[in-house]
């Protein structure tokens, strides 16, 4: 990321600040020594701020042993402590997006409920890689919602991205496979496959993605290189539960969380990490192509705690 974004970043998380920060500091201000009052408070406020309750007890248990260890008594330092725990545990495992590949074109698989600005994030992530001279082929996989295919055919004309699509009510799959044979075709760099989010349908939903998935492997074997699972920060814990029950049927190799200038529930990024193990790869802070960003962990806790 770069400062000006770090700025703006700043200043998009501001709902998640007030919720969680400025109650944090009020935690640690005009305390004299670190007592067992500043970590029962601690763990109220974080589990207030969508953290989750295991990845709370998990941090202040860690924040105990470490004020333990290094003998603290001043509750500032207590609170550098806090800064680093989340640092820590927002850094685990690649956060890399990378959308390259030297044979044949690269195919991200892109998943989430309606309403997660999963088109959307399709659309800034093709006009990223267009900007990049990339060709990129777009597959109108989400064919039971009407709106998703007329809005990527937007992006498409918009970004000069090539577009593949059936008419509503297709066989996804059969998107997908046309997708991919004119993406190979075309000697495309990328191809980037929409799929539907009918969470009242999980089980077909879920089936119909793997056979999304099945499908491309017949034209490339390795493919889909990423599966992307879009979640709206909004949604707090719901957002949570929605993604346990995508990564309990498919293999999602990162999230891209969505709509962090919206909410006040920002620190569900902690738990989406603590809890599915899944690396946050890029986020969302507002509608222009320039808000969908690299996700730092450094970064975004500066962003949100200093």
């Amino acid at each position: 990321m770069v400062m000006g974004f770090l700025g703006k970043l700043r200043d998009k998380l501001g709902k998640t600040r007030g919720k969680l920060v400025d109650n944090v500091k009020r935690v640690f201000s005009g305390r004299s020594r670190i007592d067992d009052e500043i970590f029962d408070d601690l763990e109220e406020i974080l589990i207030e701020a969508d953290i989750g309750v295991e990845t709370t007890l998990n941090i202040v248990a860690d924040m105990r042993r470490v004020a333990k260890e290094q003998r603290l008594e001043d509750p500032q330092a207590l609170y550098e402590v806090l800064k680093q725990e989340i640092i820590t545990l927002l850094s685990e495992g690649d956060h890399t997006l990378d959308l390259s590949r030297e044979d044949g074109p690269h195919v991200t698989l892109v998943a989430g409920v309606n309403g997660s600005g999963k088109t959307t994030t399709i659309g800034k992530l093709a006009s990223k890689l267009v900007q990049d001279g990339k060709e990129v082929v777009l597959g109108a996989g989400d064919t039971f919602r009407a709106a998703a295919v007329e809005q990527l055919s937007i992006w498409s004309e918009r970004t000069g991205a090539t577009i593949v699509k059936h008419h509503e009510g297709a066989d996804p799959a059969s998107v997908a496979f046309d997708a991919t044979d004119a993406a190979i075709a075309r000697g495309a760099d990328n191809l980037i496959i929409d799929t539907a989010g009918r969470l009242h349908t999980k089980v077909n939903l879920m089936e119909e993605i793997k056979k999304i998935q099945r499908v491309v492997k017949k034209r490339l074997p390795e493919a889909p290189h990423e599966v992307l699972l879009v979640l709206d920060a909004t949604t707090g814990q719901n957002g949570l539960q929605q993604a346990k029950n995508f990564t309990e049927a498919i293999s999602v190799t990162g999230i891209i969380l969505t709509k962090l200038d919206g909410t006040a529930k920002g620190g569900m990024a902690i738990a989406i990490q603590k809890d599915l193990g899944i690396p946050i790869k890029m986020i969302g802070v507002g509608e222009g192509v320039d808000d969908l960003q690299p996700f730092d962990a450094k970064e975004f806790v500066e962003a949100l705690f200093e």
